[in-house]
């Protein structure tokens, strides 16, 4: 990018996350976010931030141990801050100052969350914003009074709220290393039906898209969908379903994971293990134990991710549906890529099939060059970068072993993922200019 160059929508949202996340990088640095009061490395200050901004997850120290209560407050505002969006809080602080929303925040804001007119933004984030308390504040209340059973009244609040945000922002991060020892995520709640229950839910509506959200709430007066809400609802249940089936399957018999526990317990399991690869982070089961088919399962989850608008990453439901439906209408020899009796338009399809494209082609690059500098098998590998990339937060268990490179590497992806990678890629690239000239059309052979 040259200097002097304009700042087009897509820099001022690249700019603006990389400023939040080099600022929460610094923040945890101080000695007082460290319970040994020694400063964090800032290489691993940094991945924590980006992680934490990027609602991932993959952490390379324990939050629950390593860091003191200034060390969590400042990643459950990176989280949140992350989760809604620099544009969202933006534009919350303008409304609370009085100031006019103009055409160039408008703009931002329509980039921002994948809207195609400039209408409504204002009520939209009002919307978000109101929509995100009701949900974070009703699991914190719901997580408060099942942690009041096993810790004082301010140590349940505590952990009620952070893990409450840490969901519905879909990040993953937890506080029970302190409970139960670094990195155990919620697998002592793998029975608990109100534990896991709240926190699948949570996850389940932030990674749906706050459009779709709003659509659904209107839904009993209006009696009407979009095209894009029935995408979205269909594909998530149709994943989280199919998801918890397979895993269920594989890993019955596996007495590390869920073949030691009842009935209830294994579909929970199943069905929380099924939601959370899509992007969440939090793990009911120990990763390490599951099967390399099970893993390979996630991994699709992970690439496939949540929908458009939402605190979720991955390429999302909504692309990975139009690449299918393409493929169908190729394969039919229809001329038009149709779904739910509407037509598609070209360039949608062209960007589906760009994104996926770039976005295989990265996580590839990036995976090989781990294989070159790790001692993991390709496999571990290849989920570590898809946790990444689709902003999921879930290992193997190999994340704090890594060298220098690959969590460099892993850092660029995260970023990559949670921003958005035709966003990144529309940031780096200089602005076309089309001409009046075409070239002569030609045909070369396919397939």
């Amino acid at each position: 990018m040259e200097l002097g160059t304009k700042l087009t929508p897509s820099r001022v949202l690249v700019l603006g996350f990389a400023g939040i996340i080099l600022m929460g990088a610094a923040l945890l640095t101080l000695s007082i976010a460290s319970q040994d009061g020694h400063q964090l490395r800032f290489l691993d200050a940094l991945f924590t931030a980006t992680s934490a901004v990027c609602v991932t997850g993959l952490v390379v120290v324990d939050t629950g141990t390593h860091f003191t209560q200034f060390g969590q407050f400042i990643i459950i505002a990176l989280i949140q801050i992350g989760g809604l969006g620099i544009m969202t809080l933006s534009t919350l602080l303008a409304i609370i100052l009085g100031k006019k929303i103009g055409l160039k925040e408008r703009i931002l804001i329509q980039e921002s969350f994948n809207q195609f007119n400039l209408a409504g933004l204002v009520r939209l984030i009002r919307n978000v914003i109101l929509m995100t308390l009701a949900f974070e504040v009703t699991g914190g209340i719901l997580l408060t009074l099942r942690f009041m059973q096993q810790f004082p009244f301010d140590r349940a609040v505590a952990f009620g709220f952070f893990h409450s945000v840490s969901s519905f922002c879909n990040a993953g991060f937890d506080l029970f290393g302190q409970v139960y020892g670094p990195y155990t995520s919620i697998t002592h709640y793998a029975s608990d039906w109100l534990v896991s229950p709240v926190i699948g839910a949570l996850i389940v509506f932030g990674g749906l898209g706050f459009p779709t959200i709003m659509e659904l709430v209107r839904y009993p007066r209006a009696r009407k969908l979009s095209l894009h809400t029935k995408v979205v609802v269909k594909v998530t249940t149709f994943l989280i379903l199919v998801g918890a089936i397979l895993i269920l399957v594989i890993e019955l018999n596996n007495p590390k994971t869920i073949g030691g526990l009842d009935i209830s317990g294994k579909l929970l399991s199943a069905i929380f293990q099924s939601i959370t690869p899509r992007t969440a982070g939090y793990n009911s089961l120990s990763m390490d134990q599951l099967r390399p088919a099970t893993w390979f399962l996630m991994v699709i989850l992970m690439f496939i991710g949540a929908s458009p608008s939402s605190t979720g990453g991955g390429v999302k439901t909504t692309t990975m549906s139009v690449m299918l439906a393409t493929i169908i209408a190729t394969i039919k020899g229809k001329d038009d890529v149709e779904m739910f009796e509407r037509r598609i338009p070209r360039d949608l399809v062209y960007k589906a099939l760009t994104l996926i494209t770039i976005a295989l082609g990265w996580v590839s690059v990036v995976t090989l060059v781990m294989s070159f500098v790790e001692p993991y098998e390709f496999l571990r590998l290849f989920f570590e970068v898809m946790s990444g990339f689709g902003t999921v937060g879930l290992t193997t268990g190999i994340t704090p072993h890594l060298t220098d490179l690959s969590r460099v590497l892993l850092i660029i992806t995260m970023f990559i993922g949670r921003v958005g990678i035709l966003t990144v890629a529309v940031a780096l690239s200089k602005t076309y200019k089309p001409t009046a000239s075409k070239f002569i059309e030609d045909k070369i052979v396919i397939g």
